[in-house]
């Protein structure tokens, strides 16, 4: 015969285990979970343009990065204007201890207007989503 675990003890483990599940969600989470960076932080927001007005960037942003894509990948070219991690490295904010938050995070400057247009934000399923090197 199997001996049954008393039913006290189940429910301590039961405690116990969700205890520490929970517990060590914030670790799992990283950077998303309650961080958005410090108005002002970012190196766009000290300028007074962009690399064109910003009505055409707010509509057509995407047709530079993907002319830009093509020029990289079809003739190798990386360094211009319109670059990606140029986007990135001008326009990801900080939060207050000073680290870059992710551009994508809810509510930073990508995932806002493309969460406002319900819009795909899939560029970032590859590209860095700091700036690399700093």
């Amino acid at each position: 015969m199997a001996m049954k675990p008393k039913l006290g003890v189940m429910k301590m483990l039961i405690a116990i285990c969700v205890s520490i599940l929970f517990g060590a969600l914030p670790v799992f989470a990283g950077d998303v979970v309650g961080v958005s960076s410090v108005e002002g932080s970012a190196k766009a927001d000290k300028l007074d343009a962009c690399v064109a007005p910003t009505p055409f960037m707010r509509r057509s942003h995407f047709e530079l990065i993907k002319h830009q894509r093509d020029i990289t990948v079809h003739e190798g070219i990386r360094k211009t204007d319109n670059s990606l991690a140029g986007c990135v490295e001008c326009h990801v904010g900080k939060d207050v201890e000073g680290h870059h938050v992710a551009i994508n995070a809810p509510g930073e400057f990508c995932a806002g207007c493309h969460e406002y247009t319900a819009t795909t934000l899939d560029c970032f399923t590859c590209h860095a989503t700091t700036p690399v090197g700093e």
